[in-house]
This record gives C-alpha cells, structure tokens and sequence, in this order.
C-alpha cells in the first residue's frame, strides 16, 4: 500500500515525528506496538526498513518517529521526503503489544525505542486501565528526551503512571536520575516481579535489561521486548 507524508517536524537532534496517511483506506488497523515496514529504491538501492508506530490507531492515519543515521541509506532519504510524497508500506506487523487485560507494567526505553510505548499510552485499553504503569527512558541530553513534555502531561493526567527521564550527560541543575536505564531497574520494580516488562531499543540494553530480570526471577512471559539493532 502507498502512504503520504502529511506533516513531519524535529523534535530532538536528528529526530523527526512523521504524520503519514494512507489513501484509498477508510482506516489502518492495528495494535499499539506494531511495525511498519517501508521499501524504497534509494541511490539505485532496494531498501526495507521496519519502524514502530508511534500512535494508536487513529482513522488511516499513523505516526514514525525517527532518528537520521548520518552515514545511513535510508534514513538520509526519509529526512528528506517532503509533504505530499509518497512510499510504499507494509504492514502493520509484530507482536510487541501491550497484554490484554493490561496490568502493572514496567516500561524501559532508550532513544525513539520510546515509540511504542507511545502508541501504548495512547490506547484505550492503556489509558482507561486502572494498571499502575512506570516509564524509565533513556538518553544522552535533556533535549534527546523524546516526548518528553507529552509524557509529563500524561503523568499529570492519568492516574498511577510514573515517567522517569535518565540521563547518561545530564546539564548543570538537572534534578531527575542520571545514568543508563540498567541502574535503575531495581528502583522502578520495588522487589517485584510479577508486573510485565516492555523493553524496547537497541541490542546491547534489551540483552542488558533481560539477563537482569532472569536474574531476579522473572519468569519468560513477564519479559516482553523489541531490538532496534
């Protein structure tokens, strides 16, 4: 199927949210948490990539937020595409979806592996739970901290969901935690272990963060996880 650029804007260093919507659909069906992948010819090159939906469902519309890999085929394309444009999407595909019925759920990311959990929040059966939810997302810089300003709302909103940023280069008079994500995975579990955790980014966290939970006595289908790498 085809998909059109609708609007995309920055919203850290080399991160862009892209509105894209889908012709000829009266709606795209999906769960938060799946993947679309794109294909392309870019520099002579057929290139597919697999992104995760950044929203819920919402009419035959869907979001991407991306980061631009500056020696990268792709992404150096789609930071380019303008309004209007089109690319040929497959998809939504993947099973890192939020459990249904949702409960108590640990939500740790790192960088634009931020996405899903998004989309996570978006969804009524997320946001209408009674589910005590806590975000732990990573960066480098406080202006890396994807949504940052949206997820605070959502905290200030939504009865027991806890967002906590961490930084690894965190400026002068920050006041949140500092760190990788993995420091503080026994602050955000309290002792516990039967409340789901989503994992989402790159290899070498997920890998990190799982081995830790097995450690803990996490048993397999508490553990649920996404790679980027």
């Amino acid at each position: 199927m085809k998909a059109t650029l609708i609007e995309t804007y920055e919203i850290a260093p080399e991160v862009r949210h892209f509105l894209f919507e889908v012709a000829d659909a009266p709606a795209l069906d999906f769960t938060p948490g799946q993947w679309v992948s794109i294909t392309e010819t870019v520099k002579e090159k057929k290139v597919t990539r697999a992104y995760s939906l950044a929203s819920a469902p919402r009419g035959n519309r869907f979001e991407l937020c991306l980061n631009r890999v500056k020696e990268g085929l792709f992404s150096p394309w789609l930071f380019k595409l303008e309004p209007g444009q089109s690319l040929a999407m497959r998809g939504p595909l993947g099973s890192f979806t939020p459990k249904q019925p949702f409960s108590d759920s640990v939500l740790i990311a790192t960088g634009t592996g931020v996405a899903p959990f998004r989309a996570f929040l978006q969804s009524k059966p997320v946001a209408e739970s009674d589910a005590q939810i806590t975000l732990l997302l990573g960066a480098r810089y406080e202006e890396s901290l994807l949504y940052k300003q949206e997820l605070e709302n959502v905290e200030t909103t939504r009865p027991g969901f806890r967002f906590l940023p961490t930084l690894t280069r965190p400026p002068a008079g920050w006041g949140g935690l500092t760190g990788r994500v993995q420091t503080h995975l026994d602050e955000v579990l309290s002792g516990r272990t039967e409340v789901d955790v989503y994992i989402c980014g790159l290899r070498a966290m997920v890998d990190e963060v799982r081995t830790m939970l097995s450690v803990r006595g996490f048993v397999k289908n508490r553990i649920h996880f996404e790679k980027y790498d």
